[in-house]
């Protein structure tokens, strides 16, 4: 591995880890498009201080940029408040506006400097290493590795410190104002912060990264777990697992690094959704089809105890007749039978089905019930 493939993959990290942290808390309050609207609309605070300092490399466009985030944050409030639109729809309508509006600044007049919106939409995470942080002539490698790696202690220590105060309030921010928490000054806290986060990492992997990294690995994390300190970990080490080997799947297939990085995300969302231990689709259809088994082996013995002992036993306490009387497929009466023999409530001989004393237990409890 060469230096510049270890510094992508070290800013790759970084960013994975620091958008999972406040994107848990995005998705566990249900505002997982709200990274997708600040994101997007940071673009027009970016623009209006280029416009005022005419640098790229000024810290007012970061420090714009974040404000432009608090704004649409502030904005989709007022109008969710106004209780006549839903969170969604004030989302919908708020950043498409901002970000146009720096889209028509752009295309109007700064189309001769490198703010193109392919650049902010999917980034270059190729080129960030050559973006150099130099001190009196010593290079100190990535610049992005620097601003990533600063708002990523940052995320640390806020999630770190504040933990029971955001998790409270995540959950119950009635109760989390009863305790004193101020669960406003949190929210707009971790706004601030996703705004920063969203601002530092676009310039190095697009804000369609930004927003994969933080909704796709804390959605994964949290249909592995309902512990928050370890949905946190293991949506950042999704959010790793996806940067690590999407970067060696774009180097391999020649293809764009970004979207290699979010497809990965993708992938170990879909692979845990299906086969997820508890929550997986294959182990609810597993759940479901033993639940659709036993409740059909309680059907049998109560059948075979309502006729047991009576003329028509006979004839109702056949194998073939369950396909008649009970409307179960061959295949799916044999089935249970089967597995009412191996539970010892049913014997069968000859075609015909016999309770066991374990049966008419469970029979009588099934009916008690």
């Amino acid at each position: 591995m060469t230096q510049v493939q270890l510094e992508i993959l070290l800013i790759a990290v970084m960013v994975a880890v620091g958008c999972a942290l406040p994107g848990t808390y995005l998705v566990l309050r249900r505002m997982a498009l709200m990274s997708d609207a600040i994101s997007h609309s940071i673009l027009l605070g970016i623009v209006l201080a280029y416009f005022w300092v005419r640098d790229l490399s000024s810290p007012f466009l970061v420090a714009a940029a974040t404000l432009t985030g608090v704004l649409t944050v502030t904005l989709v409030e007022l109008l969710v408040n106004t209780r006549r639109i839903y969170n969604d729809a004030a989302i919908g309508l708020v950043f498409p506006a901002l970000f146009s509006v720096g889209v028509l600044l752009i295309s109007r007049n700064a189309a001769h400097v490198h703010l193109d919106t392919d650049a902010v939409l999917l980034g270059e995470l190729a080129f960030a290493p050559f973006n150099r942080f130099e001190v009196e002539g010593h290079d100190l490698g990535p610049l992005s590795a620097w601003v990533m790696g600063g708002i990523l202690l940052l995320n640390v220590l806020f999630v770190t410190v504040f933990y029971k105060e955001l998790k409270l309030a995540s959950f119950d921010a009635a109760l989390a104002a009863a305790q004193g928490f101020m669960p406003t000054l949190l929210h707009y806290s971790l706004m601030t912060l996703v705004s920063v986060t969203a601002v530092g990492a676009f310039d190095a992997v697009g804000s369609v990264l930004v927003v994969a990294f933080m909704v796709v690995p804390p959605a994964t994390a949290l249909l592995l777990s309902d512990r928050l300190s370890r949905v946190l970990l293991l949506a950042a080490l999704f959010g790793v697992g996806s940067a690590v080997v999407g970067y060696w799947v774009a180097h391999f297939l020649d293809a764009s690094i970004a979207g290699s990085m979010a497809s990965m995300a993708g992938m170990m969302f879909l692979l845990v959704y299906l086969f997820a231990p508890n929550r997986g689709l294959v182990a609810q259809a597993r759940r479901r089809a033993a639940q659709r088994l036993e409740f059909a082996i309680q059907m049998l013995v109560v059948h075979l105890l309502h006729h047991e002992l009576r003329p028509e036993a006979e004839t109702e306490n056949r194998i073939d007749h369950l396909e008649y009387h009970i409307a179960w497929t061959r295949a799916f009466a044999q089935e249970v039978v089967r597995r009412a023999v191996a539970m010892g409530v049913v014997t069968e001989r000859d075609g015909r089905l016999f309770l066991t004393d374990s049966g008419r237990v469970l029979a009588t409890q099934t009916m008690a019930e």
